[in-house]
């Protein structure tokens, strides 16, 4: 039988989860780095975004945070530009959703921008749209039919 040399088996490394719950300092961007929003994911370890300066870019996720930070569509990251390509970048950091709503506060992101804040946040435009689809019938117009 073979001898375990490692500390333990896969199911250790899903198990580290390290300090996610605890508050963390606000990192802003510096120069070289941009905000972006998550349009989708590509796997592969990449993501198309699109940067608070306008420009669409395709990110790619770096191995430190790879299968230990989940990064999703509409989440808010920072992503380091490369001097030697312009349409690609690398995600340094993802924001929690917290976070990203101090951002915006402190004015570091636009006004338009539209913060990814679960399945309750998400839900407006569509609510909206399925109140004007609404229509209704009175007992007259049922008869008719």
């Amino acid at each position: 039988m073979p001898k375990n040399k490692g500390k333990g088996g896969k199911n250790r490394k899903r198990g580290k989860n390290e300090a996610d719950d605890e508050k963390r300092e606000l990192v802003f961007k510096e120069d070289g780095q941009e905000y972006a929003q998550v349009l989708r994911m590509l796997g592969n370890g990449r993501c198309e975004a699109t940067c608070i300066d306008g420009t669409k870019r395709l990110c790619h996720i770096r191995g430190k945070m790879h299968k230990k930070v989940w990064i999703a569509a509409g989440d808010i990251i920072l992503v380091g530009l490369r001097d030697y390509q312009d349409d690609k970048a690398d995600v340094i950091l993802k924001y929690m959703p917290d976070e990203a709503r101090l951002l915006k506060a402190y004015g570091e992101l636009p006004e338009n921008t539209r913060l990814n804040e679960g399945i309750a946040g998400g839900l407006d435009e569509e609510d909206d749209a399925a109140a004007d689809d609404y229509i209704e019938f009175e007992d007259e117009d049922i008869d008719k039919i």
